[in-house]
């Protein structure tokens, strides 16, 4: 009677412990949710969006930044936007100083050697730092402005356009207190000027982030080489039309001493 009662025992044993594994194991389920959503939670993205405003030669670009709501406290960090101008494009460093003088952007030219009259295919890609400036409607927002401008590019034989790609600049942000949502998002650290007008250098981390548009597309008109002999004809005879009438105009109405 004896071997029974151990066995009934132990299978009674075993149905209690199989009940306790399932009363425990939605309790470690619900403890340990919230922390993987915490951790999702501090890595929000960072959205960029970039657009080209205005129509022709002469175009604006407008760089939107927004940071999820995790972050504590912005007012203590500086974003630095790195844009990479391509051969198509120019940026007019005169234009720039006139802008920062009148607070309308924080932009500097990095590229030496600058030369805004050059044709596209006579010149290089250079590179511009843009101070962006919090978005007073939006807490957790900052934008940059930066005026550019479409250069010659070669006639072509059949389509009359052409296409420049923008690709979306590097991201840079410096703060003044360590926040640790920033190691979610700093891939490297890269040394640039603290301030527009400051002579020290600043560790600013290389921030990744998610853009509204993969790069931007601008289209420009180009000539046709077909209609090269007719331009041509045109401008040599409404110079010498115009010149002759100056001079004409001055010998008329000229008054000359002797």
């Amino acid at each position: 009677m004896a071997t029974p009662a151990v066995a009934v025992r132990a299978v009674a044993w075993l149905l209690l412990w199989e009940v306790a594994e399932l009363t425990c194991s939605p309790a470690i389920a619900f403890n340990t949710t919230p922390t993987d959503a915490g951790i999702r939670a501090t890595c929000s993205e960072i959205i960029l969006r970039q657009e080209v405003l205005k129509d022709g030669f002469h175009r604006d670009l407008l760089i939107k930044v927004k940071f999820g709501e995790s972050i504590e406290d912005l007012q203590t960090c500086r974003l630095l936007i790195k844009q990479y101008i391509p051969t198509g494009l120019f940026v007019d460093p005169y234009e720039l100083a006139s802008l920062r003088e009148r607070n309308i952007t924080e932009a500097v030219m990095v590229s030496e050697n600058f030369n805004i009259e050059a044709p596209n295919y006579l010149s290089k890609e250079s590179e511009v730092l843009i101070y962006a400036r919090q978005d007073s409607q939006c807490i957790d927002c900052f934008q940059a402005f930066l005026p550019v401008h479409y250069r010659y590019h070669r006639p072509h034989s059949k389509d009359g356009e052409t296409f420049i790609v923008l690709n979306n600049p590097d991201l840079l942000m410096y703060c003044d207190q360590e926040f640790p949502i920033l190691k979610c998002w700093a891939q490297s650290e890269v040394t640039a000027p603290c301030a527009l007008n400051s002579k020290d250098n600043c560790q600013w981390n290389n921030m990744k982030y998610k853009s509204v548009y993969k790069n931007a597309n601008l289209q420009v008109p180009v000539g046709l080489t077909i209609h090269t002999s007719l331009v041509c004809s045109v401008t040599l005879f409404i110079t010498i039309l115009c010149s002759t009438l100056i001079l004409v105009a001055v010998f008329k109405y000229g008054h000359f001493s002797l």
